[in-house]
């Protein structure tokens, strides 16, 4: 049997295959507030065979979403309702994750297909954003942040903390701190847009303040014995990619060190100008590089949604899991058509009994 699909276990948790579902925004929450998109959503992508399902970035606070369709973690009422989704996730033999998150200076903006972009100065829907630096982040979101103060920082970890705490109340099982992609944590440890003079900027020690004591606040809040991994941008392919990748590296030794369980390796997405190189799991041999070096387990994305790709990442030691996200969307079933793919044996999992005895029963041999 290949790799891809052998139990992977975390702590006291066990994924039934190596194969996960990445957070992917869906923007179509109404004040932070999951509805049925959701619950059907996430329902059949765990009922499609994955190990793990992570529930899109959930914003930690209202200035922390991305758009005003972002889902929030930051009320009871909010918390209740993804309490839902994370019970229908499990019933459905995934474990459920989640994704906390606080976009930083890419807050306040339009959904991908409205425009994409800051949402304008004086409209309503917008909101003041938040970073460590009054830098914007420049190309389609031009507005200029709030550069936090100190109580800024320290509520905004507080936010973190209560989110983690919101999550387990929920019932989630997996919990994924969002420091990458240009948002707020990433924000602070990339030299684009930390230009700090105090104790949270100038050498990469004092840019990793910020993610290091917001991995501890949410770390208290978080059961010792579920997986309590970050999602987190160790390179950002701008001309300094081996200095990025050191001193990513070192951080992530220290993300260790407090607690965290596994690191599922992306891009910083810091600035319009990265010259990204893309390719089929391009970030694999990086990911490889963080396992070997920080001594943590690792995962990533990024076109992994090639059946043998995905497998031969597990079975070379590069990944321990396979964060496989548009493919979902376009079939919920992914790890089934990879079953056949591979030339696997069904295991009972792959298919609800429904599907299994239909497709299974008449399937034509190739």
């Amino acid at each position: 049997m290949s790799a891809l699909f052998t139990p992977f276990t975390l702590k006291d948790v066990t994924l039934r295959n190596r194969i996960a579902v990445p957070p992917m925004c869906q923007y179509s929450a109404v004040d932070g507030v999951s509805n049925e998109w959701h619950r059907v959503h996430y329902n059949a992508l765990a009922r499609g065979g994955a190990g793990l399902v992570i529930v899109e970035a959930t914003a930690v606070s209202p200035e922390g979403r991305i758009t005003p369709g972002c889902l929030g973690i930051w009320n009871d009422e909010q918390a209740e309702k993804l309490a839902q989704i994370a019970r229908e996730i499990k019933a459905s033999g995934a474990v459920p994750g989640i994704q906390i998150a606080h976009a930083g200076r890419k807050a306040s903006a339009n959904k991908p297909w409205e425009g994409d972009d800051h949402i304008a100065q004086g409209d309503a829907r917008g909101w003041e954003t938040l970073a460590p630096s009054a830098v914007a982040f420049g190309a389609n979101l031009p507005q200029v942040p709030h550069e936090m103060t100190l109580d800024d920082i320290a509520r905004v970890r507080q936010d973190f903390a209560d989110a983690a705490r919101r999550a387990r109340e929920a019932g989630f099982e997996w919990l994924e701190l969002h420091f990458a992609h240009g948002y707020l944590a990433q924000s602070f440890f990339s030299v684009h847009s930390n230009q700090r003079q105090d104790g949270y900027g100038g050498s990469a020690e004092g840019r990793g303040r910020f993610l290091l004591e917001t991995l501890a606040a949410a770390r208290e809040q978080w059961p010792e014995n579920l997986p309590f991994t970050a999602r987190f941008g160790v390179i950002e392919f701008d001309g300094r990619d081996e200095e990025t990748l050191s001193e990513s590296i070192a951080l992530t030794k220290q993300f260790r060190a407090g607690g965290l369980d596994l690191l599922s390796v992306s891009i910083g997405f810091s600035t319009p100008e990265a010259n990204i190189p893309w390719a089929p799991a391009f970030l694999a041999p990086i990911a490889a590089r963080v396992r070997e070096e920080a001594q943590i387990p690792v995962a990533t994305a990024w076109g992994i949604d090639s059946p043998p790709i995905a497998s031969q990442t597990i079975e070379k030691g590069e990944l321990d899991l396979v964060m496989v996200g548009k493919a979902h969307l376009a079939n919920p079933h992914w790890p089934y058509q990879a079953a056949l793919a591979l030339k696997q044996d069904q295991p009972s999992w792959v298919l609800p009994a429904p599907y299994a005895h239909w497709l299974n029963r008449y399937r034509v041999s190739e």
